[in-house]
Formats: C-alpha cells, structure tokens, sequence
C-alpha cells in the first residue's frame, strides 16, 4: 500500500462528515478536496475537515487524487460514478449504485474496462456486529440456514428530514433509501439471490412535515410507502423483507436467521454494532453472542478504506460494484414483481463477502 492514496469527496450533505472523520483516522488515506453543487456548503465543510474546495471538474482533472467518494443525491448517483471513472478514479458511491440495472451494468463494465476499482455502500456488513453474526453462522452455530426474516419499519422521514421530498420521488421511497442495508446485510449472511416476488403501495399519499421551519407543509408520495417481497436465495433460504414508511410502531426485529439448529437475531444493518443473539429450541432464552473487537472504525467510509486497501494487493474489495449491482437489481426486481404481479428471475450475482480479519494490526486491512 503506498504511503498515502488521495481521495476526494464529491457531495459535502448531511453524511459527508462521517466519511471525513473515517479517512482522519486512516493515516494512510488523505481528503484532499472536497466539491458540492452549493459552494458554500463546500466551502463550510472544507474548513471544517482541513481541505479544500474545488469545482468538480478540477477534482476529476487532477492527476493526484487517486479515488472519488460520491455522496451526491441518489438521482445523480451514476451521472457523477461514469465521469469519474471516465478520467481515471476508481469511485466508492453511497447506495443506490444507480437508478436502474441498466446504468448500473454499465458502471461495472466500465470500471473494470478501465482497470479501476468501483465500490459501493452501505458498509455496514464490515462492522462488529454483521460480522459476528457472519462467523456465528460459518461455525454452525445456527446450523443450516433455512429462512429469514427482514423489518424496516417506520413513520417516514417527513418527522425529521427538512427535505423529506427527496424520499418519496422516483428512485427512492423506503426500499431505495433503506432496502440496501438489508439486502447488502442478507447476502453477506446468506449470499447472492435467485428471485423475487412482492407486492408494493403508496399506503398515505400526503404526507405531513413536523421538520423544523417546515411544520404543516405536505409532501406528496410518488413511490411506494410499503414494499412485501420474498427473496429465494441461491443457496436455499428463502427470506422475507417489509420495507416501509406507513407504520407507526412495531415489535418486530431487524433481521432474524432461521437454522436447523438455532436463530440468529441480527443486529440493525443501518449501524455496525450489536447486539447478536442466539436461541435455540432447548434454550430457555436468547444467549449473546460475544464481539470481536474491530481493528477498523465503526462508521461509514470503511468499505472505501477495504476497498484502497484491496486495490494496493490486487484483492477483491468487500464492498464492491458487483455486490452494488446485485442489490440494485433485486430492488428494481422487487417493483417490477409488484408491478407485474410476477416472481422475477435475477440476471446478476455477486460474490459472496469474505469475513474481516480483525486480528491484524489496528486500522489495517491488509498485511
């Protein structure tokens, strides 16, 4: 790995801090700029972070800056990824990789054409808690895996975003903006899907903003609120997932494995700790499941820090376009199964993510 890979940020939104602080931490990753369409929240971020703020245009041209992180609203998503790639950066994008299959496909294809490394969150699966849950199922803990059972329940973000229009246009909605954590979380426990089936709603078309500054104001949904699908994986499982912004509460838990032996309760896919539970039909109650201490940071910006690491060794990175495509495919799939009223056979595949090794030395992903 050489001493120091420059890497800049495209996008300088809510999330964009977290990322900062992860390569602060990396000493062997610099933020050597930052871009955003509103310069001056460009300008604010790049004092705040020790960089600096250029157009996007001067980022792209600058032979120094090895990778690009796009954290740009989802609808530009693959615009942003292809001229990246086109002048020579690998590229780690926040989830979705894209809007539809189609320009997914081809930011793979063009990646790999290129010889450049292409990435895609969520990250979370690297955490703490998605990899104890990995090795409890590697160990037989829980037996074969023969089901799941996956819940994003909630109220919408109109309780809390100040511009929750972004949620509720096309491309997004509670499978788009949420769906990846889960689906990226089951095919590292379970690996890549086969088909899916689902139905899909707008269940409450106005709705109402309790955000700050904007209290009453009414934000119209043109996506489904609540999406039902089941996923058959390749290996077997077969696994249900409830994406939705209609439900005021629920008691239901995040993800739970279902084995021969045992169930595997896995912890929130959006976070990267625990708790992990297990519970067998001779147990009395749910047992924890001791983590491993992490060698890396808990936060968003590890899967670009896997993968810079795997490109200085010329490994396959964790978190990768192919893992990206995967899901985005088995979203679309999910809308068009609603859609047409049809199982949808997937075209995609992904390889499965290795375990972390969290025994190397601090920050370090690879020897």
């Amino acid at each position: 790995m050489s001493p120091s890979s420059r890497v800049g940020i495209i996008g300088c939104g809510n999330i964009a801090p977290v990322y900062a602080r992860t390569l602060s931490e990396l000493r062997w990753l610099e933020l050597a700029a930052c871009s955003d369409g509103v310069t001056t929240r460009a300008d604010d971020f790049a004092s705040k972070h020790n960089t600096i703020a250029i157009p996007v245009e001067a980022m792209l041209a600058d032979p120094s800056i090895d990778a690009v992180v796009n954290l740009t609203p989802a609808f530009a998503h693959a615009d942003v990824t292809r001229s990246a790639l086109m002048a020579g950066k690998s590229v780690f994008s926040e989830k979705p990789l894209a809007s539809t299959i189609a320009e997914g496909k081809a930011l793979v294809e063009l990646a790999a054409a290129k010889g450049l490394r292409l990435g895609c969150a969520p990250d979370t699966f690297l955490g703490a808690g998605l990899q104890a849950a990995r090795r409890a199922i590697d160990r037989g803990v829980i037996g074969q895996p023969l089901a799941a059972n996956a819940f994003m329940l909630g109220f919408g973000p109109e309780w809390w975003h100040p511009n929750p229009e972004i949620f509720y246009g096309a491309g997004v909605g509670p499978l788009f903006d949420m769906g990846p954590y889960y689906l990226a979380a089951l095919n590292f426990l379970l690996g890549p899907t086969r088909s899916v089936m689902a139905s899909a709603r707008i269940g409450i078309t106005d709705r109402v903003m309790h955000g700050k500054g904007r209290v009453g104001d009414v934000v119209e949904a043109k996506v489904p609120t609540h999406v039902s699908s089941i996923l058959e994986y390749e290996a077997g499982p077969i696994a249900t997932l409830v994406t939705s912004f209609d439900v005021k509460a629920s008691r239901f838990r995040n993800i739970e494995i279902y084995g021969t032996e045992a169930t595997l309760s896995v912890p929130d896919p959006n976070t990267f700790g625990g708790p992990v539970m297990v519970r067998s039909l001779l147990n009395d109650d749910w047992r924890e499941v001791a983590l491993t201490a992490p060698n890396i940071p808990q936060q968003r910006g590890i899967g670009l820090a896997e993968m810079m690491s795997a490109g200085s060794v010329g490994r396959q990175h964790r978190a990768s376009g192919q893992l990206g495509l995967h899901v985005l495919e088995q979203m679309c799939s999910i809308i068009q199964s609603s859609d047409e009223g049809r199982r949808v056979h997937l075209e995609t595949s992904c390889v499965r993510p290795e375990p972390l090794d969290f025994s190397r030395p601090r920050n370090q992903f690879d020897s």
